[in-house]
């Protein structure tokens, strides 16, 4: 079973964002269902790590709206407007459908597509017209860039977000009418893509970098960490709730540290908060803190934040829309979405010495889950894989 993997981005064995990670636990279920996969995406700019054998690179891309330079935005919006694509599939057009299709013509026959999330698919789905498909979709794309239009700080990114989310909801509605199965990360999902039907998709747990067991040794440096894509619109709304509305009610000795690419002008704003940028390890600067505060506020899919905590087998709090798409909380997780309660329960988890869990239980499950449901879809596709589904 031969099936082409088009994503926008193609891993390169590095993950650091939560897409990437969900990737590369997506890519090893269906390689465990025994499908052969031929990759096509783009490749990260700038980034040395070695690609896959079994993709196909189409060019370099950084993707990162935060990172690119104004003449780089403007010609994204310019495509956007005069192509009428979304924002995000405009940066995919480094090259014509015709290169595409040219491209996936030296992979030879092949049985069908995945089309990994929207971005790429928005931009060269044509080029697959007639083929049977299979959309992963890792959010509800179009209300995230709803809650980012409500966010919005201005009248020009609230006009930008609005139409992102009135071409993103035509797009999935498209995607989802037209593929033979689709996969969601959360239940919540299949109900606002209008998908529930066990006949049509699933939901795909997921695992990340692997359990740890409980340690009653760990070192902590701080008493909460955190990590996160910032740029990204719902993560920010995440940020900005946790900073305004949690932070206020926490100790001013309470030692904060926060990784990940938060504007500047923050640290102004929060001097008894830690922004530390990018970490060599995501791993080790999380188990450094005591709990770890899991603040999402919208957004659609899973937290990656989240499953990966609860691998680690780290003390938590979370709020409802952290804790999307799992079905396990460990005892160790406190759930709170009022400010104060949030607050509070981190000065609680964070007294005296860390109360690890064992987090490879909950790994071991999702694992199986997650080989399950593909297998299921595959077969539901009308696909072969090598192996039955349970």
């Amino acid at each position: 079973m031969h099936l082409i993997f088009a994503t926008s981005m193609v891993p390169d064995g590095e993950p650091k964002s939560g897409y990437e990670i969900a990737n590369a636990a997506i890519l090893g279920a269906f390689a465990r269902a025994g499908c052969r996969i031929s990759i096509v995406g783009f490749a990260w700019e700038g980034r040395k790590s070695a690609l896959p054998e079994n993709a196909v690179v189409l060019g370099a891309l950084d993707p990162r709206t935060q990172g690119a330079g104004l003449s780089e935005k403007f010609r994204w919006l310019a495509t956007a407007f005069a192509s009428g694509l979304t924002f995000s599939s405009a940066k995919m057009r480094l090259v014509s459908q015709r290169e595409v299709q040219s491209a996936i013509e030296k992979l030879g026959p092949y049985d069908g597509v995945i089309f990994n999330s929207v971005q790429f698919a928005g931009a060269f789905r044509h080029v697959f017209d007639g083929q049977p498909s299979l959309y992963v979709a890792h959010n509800v794309e179009h209300l995230s860039a709803a809650q980012s239009a409500n966010a919005a700080r201005s009248p020009v990114e609230r006009f930008l977000f609005r139409r992102e989310a009135r071409l993103l909801r035509q797009l999935e509605n498209d995607m989802c009418s037209k593929a033979r199965f689709v996969y969601t990360l959360s239940q919540e999902d299949r109900l606002l893509l209008n998908i529930s039907d066990d006949e049509r998709s699933a939901v795909l747990p997921l695992v990340s970098h692997g359990p740890s067991g409980a340690s009653a040794t760990r070192d902590t440096v701080y008493d909460a960490t955190l990590i996160g894509t910032w740029s990204w619109a719902p993560n920010r709304i995440g940020l900005d709730w946790f900073l305004q509305e949690v932070v206020p009610h926490l100790p001013e000795d309470f030692a904060i540290a926060i990784a990940g690419d938060a504007p500047p002008s923050l640290q102004a704003a929060y001097p008894h908060v830690s922004f530390v940028g990018r970490v060599p390890d995501a791993i080790s600067f999380v188990r450094s803190g005591r709990v770890v505060p899991l603040i999402s506020r919208a957004g659609t899919g899973v937290q990656l934040k989240t499953i990966e905590t609860f691998e680690q087998g780290l003390p938590s709090v979370a709020t409802s829309s952290a804790l999307r798409g799992i079905s396990y909380k460990p005892e160790n997780c406190i759930l709170a979405d009022d400010p104060q309660d949030f607050a509070e329960a981190l000065v609680k988890s964070a007294a005296g010495a860390p109360r690890d869990a064992d987090g490879s239980a909950f790994h071991a499950a999702q694992r199986a889950a997650l080989d399950k449901a593909v297998l299921r879809g595959l077969v539901k596709a009308g696909f072969a894989p090598q192996r039955k589904a349970a």
